[in-house]
């Protein structure tokens, strides 16, 4: 990403600070670190696996929470550093989209959150 859109990232996330429920410093760097990761294991289709910690960063152990992060800094940013992002998420979403399956009974999961990438097999779960 360009200078520009990471210092806009920067000030966007001391602006928004809030390491419960929201961004953090460093939170938009982790969560893509976190998001790439996942998506260079190997193997043809991966599963989602659930946090162990409620620590903001150990969060991300769960891939659906890091992308809850990316939206929330795509929901705040401004225009041009969102667009930017934007794109760079764009493509990490087909990869997941491709590398993950649809879970056919996520609706019946109280506790999933409303995003796509939240209706995705977990690790454990049925597998069709």
């Amino acid at each position: 990403m360009s200078e520009r859109t990471c210092a806009e990232i920067q000030r966007t996330e001391r602006e928004h600070d809030d390491p419960v429920g929201g961004l953090w410093n460093g939170a938009v760097e982790a969560a893509l670190r976190h998001y790439r990761a996942f998506l260079r294991q190997p193997g043809h289709y991966l599963d989602l696996c659930f946090e162990v910690s409620p620590h903001p960063e150990s969060s991300l152990v769960n891939v659906a929470n890091a992308r809850d992060l990316l939206e929330e800094a795509l929901r705040v940013l401004p225009l041009p550093a969102r667009a930017e992002l934007g794109r760079l998420v764009s493509s990490l979403d087909a990869e997941f989209r491709r590398r993950t399956l649809p879970d056919p009974h996520a609706y019946r999961r109280f506790w999933r959150g409303s995003g796509w990438w939240h209706q995705r097999l977990y690790d454990g779960e049925f597998r069709w």
